[in-house]
């Protein structure tokens, strides 16, 4: 397989752990001001600081009720469709052929995809193929290899030591003091399950948070100069990878994610570009979206304490429970997809080549599908009916394994009659795409 190896094989290489993306994105606007992004449309759901803000509810309402998708001519990333209608989003989605996925027409976020005139001279383009940005059959091949590793059995598998590992965690955190649940909780829990899954080093686990920040941030994408630091940092992944897949190659096969693809004729050679693209997709998919559940868990329950009574007080809702936090979360708030062809959708005429973007966090708190839909509820008859993993053949490869992560978190706080307050400071991302919580300062009590 041809991979990005270090340049100098004979000495360990120092893999970067900062800036985070975070910092070099507030520093980068900082010292940029007059660069921050033009939303001119008053429906452009592009811009980062509705999300920030948590204000973002009133305007895809609005949208909702003069449709379910509208054309927006201008904004930072391109024109685009933004589609936010739950029966919409599902039409679209089985529909793959016709609005294809493919990163070679740009692949599944609303970034553009960079034109030849854009490139400097002698600039190699710069795109990462995985397979949830592929069409089939490519696609089919690719998700096949990964996909026994989150099967109802391989769940079964996992539990155990999901179990043991969370109880500890929990055991472990401070009584009567404020601390970052995102920090000490929600990344450790989720870095450390991607860490068991690739069969990753374990000190350096938090590796992996750093890159998958730096890979799913769209904001660092769209500034140049951040994004040609963000490329620096994926090809010491890939090169770290890179290592891991030599050490594999020379072993018996394992169960883990690295020796899978090792032993799979759809995986075993891909280009450089194509093992760094699986790579963030897989830590990607695997830590944001349960990270973000995690902490969206804790932030929701002391929004609504009804509900954290109704938790403490019936356990067995907690499989539902988990459903409601993943849609009232939703802990990614879009897909992209790119028209082959001229066609008609619920009245609208999408053009060949048009961007069309799929707001899950939207069509989550839709008002015909989910009555209340901005309450958490945790006895909500229809929540399995969520988006938050996506539709058709790109639903979340790994879905099973984040609920029962989620299960698992609520079983053994409740086992510990652990009532978690939000006590301090709460930031969350300021991204268009993860959508979620940078900090949340909270203090442990018992009920």
């Amino acid at each position: 397989m041809a991979t990005i190896a270090p340049d100098a094989a004979d000495q360990q290489p120092q893999w970067r752990t900062s800036p985070t993306a975070h910092e070099a994105l507030k520093e980068h606007l900082e010292q940029h001001p007059g660069e921050r992004p033009s939303h001119p449309h008053k429906w452009d759901v592009s811009r980062s600081d509705i999300y920030y803000e948590d204000r973002w509810q009133p305007i895809f309402k609005e949208m909702q009720d003069a449709g379910p998708l509208h054309f927006i001519p201008d904004s930072p990333f391109g024109p685009y469709w933004a589609v936010v209608g739950h029966k919409a989003i599902q039409h679209i989605e089985a529909l793959p052929e016709t609005f294809s996925s493919s990163w070679e027409y740009g692949g599944i976020t609303i970034l553009e995809r960079p034109k030849d005139e854009d490139l400097a001279e002698g600039e190699e383009r710069f795109e990462l193929p995985m397979f949830i940005a592929m069409d089939r059959p490519q696609h089919t091949g690719q998700r096949r290899t990964v996909a026994p590793k989150f099967t109802p059995s391989a769940m079964a598998d996992m539990e155990a030591d999901i179990r043991a590992r969370t109880g500890e965690l929990l055991d472990s955190l401070p009584r009567g003091e404020t601390f970052d649940w995102v920090d000490k909780v929600s990344i450790e829990l989720t870095t450390g399950m991607l860490a068991l899954l690739f069969d990753f080093p374990w000190e350096d686990r938090r590796l992996l948070t750093f890159w998958s920040d730096w890979s799913g941030d769209t904001e660092l994408g769209s500034i140049r100069e951040l994004d040609m630091v963000r490329r620096g940092i994926l090809q010491e992944m890939a090169a770290y990878f890179q290592q891991l897949w030599v050490k594999k190659t020379h072993e018996e096969p394992g169960d883990d994610l690295i020796s899978m693809m090792i032993h799979s004729d759809a995986m075993n050679q891909m280009s450089p570009q194509e093992f760094m693209g699986n790579l963030v997709l897989l830590i990607v998919g695997g830590n944001d979206t349960t990270r973000n559940t995690m902490s969206g868990i804790i932030h929701s329950l002391d929004k609504f304490p009804d509900q954290r009574k109704l938790f403490e007080e019936k356990p067995e809702l907690i499989p539902n429970a988990v459903q409601e936090c993943l849609r009232y979360q939703t802990p990614l708030a879009h897909m992209r997809r790119t028209c082959t062809e001229d066609t008609e959708v619920f009245g609208q005429t999408i053009k060949k080549g048009d961007k069309v973007v799929l707001w899950y966090l939207g069509a989550n708190r839709e008002e015909s599908v989910f009555e209340n839909p901005h309450k958490l509820d945790i006895t909500r008859d229809n929540a399995r009916r969520h988006i938050a993993f996506g539709y058709g053949i790109h639903r979340c490869v790994g879905a099973r394994l984040a609920e029962l992560q989620l299960r698992v978190l609520l079983e053994e706080m409740h086992k510990r009659r652990m009532r978690v307050h939000v006590a301090g400071d709460v930031e969350r991302v300021r991204a268009n795409f993860v959508h979620g919580f940078r900090k949340l300062e909270v203090e442990i009590t018992e009920f």
